[in-house]
C-alpha cells in the first residue's frame, strides 16, 4: 500500500520554559491555561475578579496564547492560525478597554 501523505506529531512538550516563574498559569505539563479553564478550575485569578478572561487570554490580563502552546488546543496548524487570527481581533479589543 503506498501513502501520499503523513501527518507528523513532533511532540507534547511545549515550548513554554521561558514563562515558568512569571504570572502566565501553565498546567502540570507546561500547557498555557487560557480563558474557561482559568476561571472554572477551583482556582479563578485574582485579576479576573470582576469580569471573565477573554477565550484565549491567560492569566494575565491583555496577553493572550493560540496554538499548540495553550491547554486544550487541538494541535493543528489550521487550527493554530485560526486561533492567532482570533487572538489578533481580542487585542484590538483589549486595548479599547485600556
Amino acid at each position: 500500500m503506498t501513502v501520499d501523505g503523513a501527518f507528523v506529531f513532533i511532540g507534547l512538550d511545549p515550548n513554554t520554559g521561558f514563562l515558568q516563574g512569571s504570572d502566565v498559569r501553565l498546567n502540570e505539563w507546561g500547557f498555557i491555561v487560557t480563558g474557561h479553564d482559568l476561571v472554572h478550575a477551583g482556582d479563578r485569578p485574582a485579576v479576573f475578579a470582576h469580569r471573565e478572561p477573554a477565550a484565549l487570554e491567560t492569566s494575565v490580563p491583555g496577553v493572550f496564547a493560540a496554538g499548540d502552546v495553550r491547554q486544550g488546543s487541538t494541535k493543528q496548524v489550521a487550527s493554530a492560525a485560526g486561533e492567532g487570527a482570533a487572538v489578533a481581533l481580542l487585542v484590538r479589543e483589549y486595548l479599547k478597554t485600556v
